[in-house]
């Protein structure tokens, strides 16, 4: 009997999903555990499985195409197998009505592209010049949605991603056609006297979601430290200069991240959620590192990092950050964190507050470091390196004494490294 395939849920707050790429055809053999289609989440772009082998008998949800979870997004079976049948036998167990299928994907226009808006002949024509050009160009999916969104020619570079391909990046040097205004399905991207609509990602969605939801439920309290960094870069200078040329490298970050992880194991208080009947106190320490993207943020986790290593930290969030980028995240990427650090010091920002990812209890700002006139304990005005951090905290798990203490010992550890390694 042929299966119905369903969109699935990807992520822990996932809502709805878009397919990015079918990496099948309609007619074509799938195997069942191997990879038939690109899915978009709130969280990144991700390939899925087929859940049955066979043929693909009909694709329900076409290329750019928005469904909710659970929905069908296509039907599998064997050769000569009535989809339809199958889709109606499917409805029928679900309780609800047939439904017509999604229309593929046409073959004249890029994945994702249902109609151009013809605000004259010539641009009619121009959009769909244009949509041609891409399905052709080599690119992400992601890369090719927003070009579709912005109206952009993606032949018109040549990509910085690998062998060439397009990727979302490149778009910046992609000026968008000033006679086209695409529609793709979610919401057209139109030029209007100096303005712009831009399309909402699912991640963006998303973001906007949870940081409301935190505000507006979270009852923040904000605790703020200036930190001396200049013995950690002292020792972090001294401790790269001494390593081999080909030796791992850690950064500021790194270092963050490895004297957090001891922290937390030492005030398990903080590293803790809110579960609305009761607070969960976690013994491992997960800390999600937030990374900006073009499509919004995401905080992979460095999983365990109270027991890893400095190098360890680097590689892992080395490879996580990578993978950010390129879109590759897991959902056991960025899931089932239990504390966040978001690190603007590199943007040049001196001091900020950072908006809790709930059900964590806390996330902790960290500013650049500033050369600063002090006065020291014996009352002479010197210049040190600082550093602000500040721990936004939901008060509903932590007190202003526990955050205190909390700061207290990262501080120690910050200025005094070594203090760190007998913890």
């Amino acid at each position: 009997m042929a299966t119905v395939m369903e969109m699935p849920k990807l992520s822990d707050t996932m809502k709805e999903g878009v397919v990015a790429k079918w990496l099948k055809k309609e007619g074509e053999k799938v195997t069942s555990g191997a990879p038939i289609i690109e899915i978009e989440t709130d969280k990144a772009t991700m390939e899925f499985e087929a859940p049955a082998g066979g043929l693909l008998l009909k694709i329900l949800v076409a290329d750019g195409g928005t469904c909710d979870l659970n929905a069908p997004i296509a039907v599998i079976g064997k050769e000569g197998e009535n989809w339809q049948e199958a889709l109606d036998k499917y409805n029928a167990k679900k309780g609800g009505a047939k439904t017509a299928p999604a229309a593929s994907a046409s073959k004249t226009t890029a994945p994702g592209v249902q109609s151009a808006v013809k605000t004259n002949a010539d641009g009619a024509a121009t959009a769909n010049t244009v949509a041609a050009n891409n399905s052709r160009v080599k690119a992400s999916p992601l890369a090719k949605k927003v070009a579709a969104d912005k109206g952009l020619n993606l032949a018109a570079l040549v990509g910085s991603g690998p062998n060439g391909r397009v990727v979302l990046r490149d778009l910046d040097n992609v000026k968008a056609h000033s006679h086209t205004s695409v529609n793709v399905g979610m919401q057209s991207a139109v030029s209007e006297q100096g303005s712009e609509k831009i399309p909402l990602t699912n991640m963006r969605k998303t973001i906007a979601r949870r940081l409301t939801e935190s505000v507006q439920t979270n009852p923040h309290f904000y605790l703020t430290v200036s930190i001396n960094m200049g013995p950690l870069l002292n020792w972090r200078k001294q401790t790269l200069a001494k390593q081999a040329t080909d030796a791992p490298k850690f950064s500021v970050n790194d270092l963050l991240v490895f004297m957090l992880g001891r922290s937390l194991k030492k005030h398990l208080d903080v590293n803790s959620s809110w579960m609305e009947d009761h607070i969960l106190r976690h013994h491992g320490v997960h800390i999600g590192v937030a990374v900006a993207l073009p499509t919004g943020l995401i905080t992979p986790v460095v999983r365990n990092a109270h027991a890893l290593t400095l190098i360890q930290i680097a590689n892992t969030t080395k490879e996580l950050i990578k993978k950010a980028k390129d879109g590759k995240l897991t959902p056991d990427d960025y899931q089932g964190g239990t504390f966040t650090i978001s690190n603007l010091g590199m943007n040049g920002i001196e001091d900020f507050t950072a908006i809790i990812n709930p059900p964590q209890a806390a996330i902790l700002a960290v500013g650049a470091t500033i050369p600063t006139p002090v006065v020291n304990a014996k009352g002479e005005i010197v210049v040190e390196d600082r550093m602000k951090i500040t721990l936004s905290c939901d008060h509903r798990v932590i007190d202003g004494a526990v955050g205190s203490e909390f700061l207290k010992t990262l501080k120690l550890f910050l200025e005094d490294p070594i203090s760190a390694l007998f913890l």
